[in-house]
């Protein structure tokens, strides 16, 4: 198998197990929301509450958010300031891309290596929360750091793979890879299903 067969295998892989890890945020998400509607309105019309919804909505939606950072990134999501990106030639955007990525990848190396200092010092100190539910804090971190890691994982693929398809002179590759989405795209993906076609273009390069 070639080099850039293998990336793209282990590329793919990346792209659904960040998939299932959006689900598993994005189902979390969707009962932490039952349970604070159950909440306010048991609230309003028994005058009984439910103690500790906003708190476990807070640990599902740091939880959930760190969970869908890879597939934000293996699918291009992130926001960039691109105002004159575009009219650069292609092999230019490519490195620009490489170096974006790369500067991502070391603060959010700092971020996770402080997320990890965290969760071991709950870990070691027990410490809890000071509500009525008193939850080992070590367990929604948990969640948390995994998603920073492998956000870490996944961005330290992304930029070798990218590298070695620049070194190879593949730029094309590469802008699919890390690159921002082009407007065609961009359409494609919100008319996904919709018969919809749109013309190709690519900032004229």
């Amino acid at each position: 198998m070639k080099p850039l067969q293998a990336f793209a295998s282990i590329h793919a892989a990346l792209d659904k197990l960040s998939r299932i890890a959006v689900w598993f945020g994005g189902i979390a998400l969707l009962i932490s929301a039952v349970i604070v509607t159950l909440d306010v309105l048991s609230r309003k019309i028994f005058g009984v509450t439910m103690s500790g919804s906003d708190e476990i909505s807070g640990y599902v939606f740091a939880a959930s958010t760190t969970l869908a950072y890879s597939y934000c990134l293996i699918n291009r999501a992130n926001i960039r300031i691109d105002a004159f990106y575009n009219f650069l030639p292609l092999w230019m955007r490519s490195c620009l891309d490489i170096l974006g990525l790369g500067l991502l990848l070391l603060f959010m190396s700092m971020l996770t290596w402080s997320g990890i200092e965290v969760l071991m010092t709950s870990w070691k100190q027990s410490s809890m929360s000071v509500t009525t539910l008193s939850v080992p804090l070590w367990i929604p971190q948990s969640f948390w750091v995994a998603g920073l890691l492998m956000f870490v994982l996944t961005a330290s693929f992304l930029l070798v793979y990218a590298i070695v398809a620049l070194l190879k002179g593949d730029t094309r590759l590469v802008k699919s890879i890390v690159g921002t989405m082009s407007i065609e795209e961009e359409i494609g993906e919100e008319t996904k299903g919709m018969d919809i076609k749109t013309q190709p273009h690519d900032g004229g390069n």
